[in-house]
């Protein structure tokens, strides 16, 4: 087989078919170089004038792709490797061409990263793990190694072609929200700076959700503000009103009783819908089926750090369930009955709790083992959506919410969350993201040693600890903060010779005799 048979071949396992004899380039024939005879000319002469007027407008038109003329009039054929110049027609090189661009917008990055870019400065990750925490297991994952690996945004969308995001495995997640149509300058702010800090480099979905359908304006600014996909979904009926089984007078009488107290928002009748549609109804939403990973993003919250990984591949890839980064006192004067609840759960269903489960920190001794009030401080949170679809999650917020707590009292989401996660998830795998800088209201967290990717002023680890406890509540506080609770080992040593009481004497909190203070140098 020559060169030519071969070529016809690829030819047709190129387009399907057989390409007929017109189709093909012919190299030159040398008798057509040299200077031709009368009779050589008129045989080999273009049409003449008049055969040409008598040519239909298509047919000069669609000359284009057939003409055979030579390679030197097709200076865009000069791209192809000389072997073909002299044997692909027009309209072979005009579809070649648009695959090959198709294939690089498709590939290439963006215009916007063809510029030369600045490596960022290396950071060194400083992470916080509760004593224990490690796994036995020899291939369990590495949450540090993972971090030093993947940083510098090595995931972004922004920093690869369309096919290499596609084809990465990215984590079917999204930003969850809500938010009333009145709450449309606060989600702005929020969105602004977690877009700015880390979200238009990874481009995750936003989802909002409403008691009443999103205004057209509501929809316009946000969608304006991010160009990854948004939803704006209507929270079922059902899941904000109160349920049948609720007596509403004595509800009524909650309502009241807990306003007097000064119980925050004690008095709202909205709130109570809120704090039950996101302790168990938000993950159920018909929006969220395709979707495996949330972060909780509130209206009002300021994102104070640059973040150069995704989060939420770091929670899928090294099996986490939970993440927080304030773990705070909450007033105790809002669930009274919540731990009560939760002990007669544990009893009825003992066999749902997690043989890891670890209890120890949210209970005080010193106070008949009761619930000590500390909670993941929920309005920032990252979580496992398949964790709270699973039944011992399921079955535990229905028991609460069966018992009228939600009604009754005043049961928040974030004490909710926090007692389901102790009980039913292992403390290796929630996790405290100490390097993301947050404000909510009057908690601030800041992480240390960020000061080239954060504006904020580093916070000790022990910052909000009691911030939501009233000076007027007669709660008793734990002997230790929260997140010391948690962390356990050396976040719990104290000074030589200093004592609780003895600071309380002279006008302390008696809580700054730590040996650490969280902002140590690295």
């Amino acid at each position: 087989m020559d060169a030519m048979d071969r070529f016809k071949h690829a030819t047709m396992r190129l387009f399907g078919s057989s390409p007929t004899e017109s189709e093909i380039f012919y190299p030159p024939s040398p008798k057509l170089l040299a200077t031709p005879s009368s009779s050589t000319a008129s045989k080999f002469s273009f049409p003449s004038a008049d055969s040409s007027r008598s040519s239909s407008s298509i047919s000069s038109s669609s000359s284009f792709w057939t003409s055979h003329s030579g390679p030197s009039s097709r200076p865009f054929l000069r791209c192809f490797p000389a072997s073909w110049r002299n044997t692909v027609t027009k309209r072979q090189a005009a579809v070649l061409t648009c695959i090959l661009l198709a294939v690089m917008v498709w590939v290439c990055p963006p215009p916007r990263m063809w510029h030369r870019r600045v490596p960022p400065a290396d950071i060194q990750y400083h992470v916080l793990r509760p004593a224990g925490a490690e796994s036995s297991l020899a291939q369990a994952p590495d949450p540090l190694r993972w971090l030093e690996q993947n940083s510098k945004n090595r995931h972004a969308v922004s920093e690869k072609g369309v096919w290499s995001s596609l084809t990465s495995k990215k984590p079917r997640a999204a930003l969850i929200s809500l938010v009333r149509n009145s709450e449309l300058n606060g989600i702005m702010q929020s969105m602004r700076q977690l877009e700015h800090r880390w979200n238009r480099k990874y481009q995750y979905p936003w989802i909002f959700f409403n008691e009443e359908p999103f205004s057209d304006e509501f929809k316009a600014a946000t969608q304006n503000l991010t160009s990854a996909q948004c939803y704006y979904e209507t929270v079922p009926e059902d899941h904000w009103s109160l349920p049948d089984w609720i007596d509403e007078g004595r509800f009524m009488n909650s309502l009241e009783y807990l306003g007097a107290i000064g119980v925050g928002k004690g008095w709202m009748i909205s709130y109570r819908h809120m704090c039950r549609w996101n302790s168990g109804f938000f993950y159920r939403h018909p929006r969220l089926k395709d979707f495996d990973w949330y972060w909780r993003v509130e209206p009002d919250v300021h994102f104070y750090c640059d973040i150069d990984y995704d989060v939420f591949r770091f929670m899928r890839d090294n099996n986490l369930k939970y993440g927080f980064n304030m773990n705070i006192l909450d007033d105790a004067r809002s669930f009274p009955s919540l731990w009560s609840r939760t002990r007669s759960f544990i009893n009825a269903h003992p066999e749902l709790i997690h043989p890891e489960a670890d209890l120890d920190w949210l209970l005080d001794p010193h106070n008949s083992g009761d619930y000590n009030n500390c909670q993941f401080f929920s309005n920032f949170e990252i979580g496992d959506l398949g964790f709270f679809r699973g039944e011992a999650n399921e079955k535990y917020f229905d028991w609460l919410d069966r018992g009228g707590g939600f009604y009754y009292e005043r049961f928040g989401d974030a004490p909710i969350h926090t007692l389901s996660v102790a009980m039913f998830v292992p403390k290796r795998e929630i996790w405290f993201f100490r390097d993301i800088g947050y404000q909510h209201d009057i908690n601030r967290h800041c992480p240390p040693h960020s000061s080239d990717r954060c504006a904020c002023e580093p916070t000790n680890i022990d910052e909000n600890f009691y911030k939501l406890v009233p000076l007027e509540s007669p709660q008793k506080k734990p002997d230790d903060t929260c997140i010391r609770q948690f962390l356990g080992g050396d976040w719990l040593k104290k000074r030589d010779g200093w004592s609780q009481e003895g600071e309380r004497a002279f006008g302390g909190d008696g809580y700054h005799g730590y040996e650490l203070t969280g902002l140590e140098e690295l």
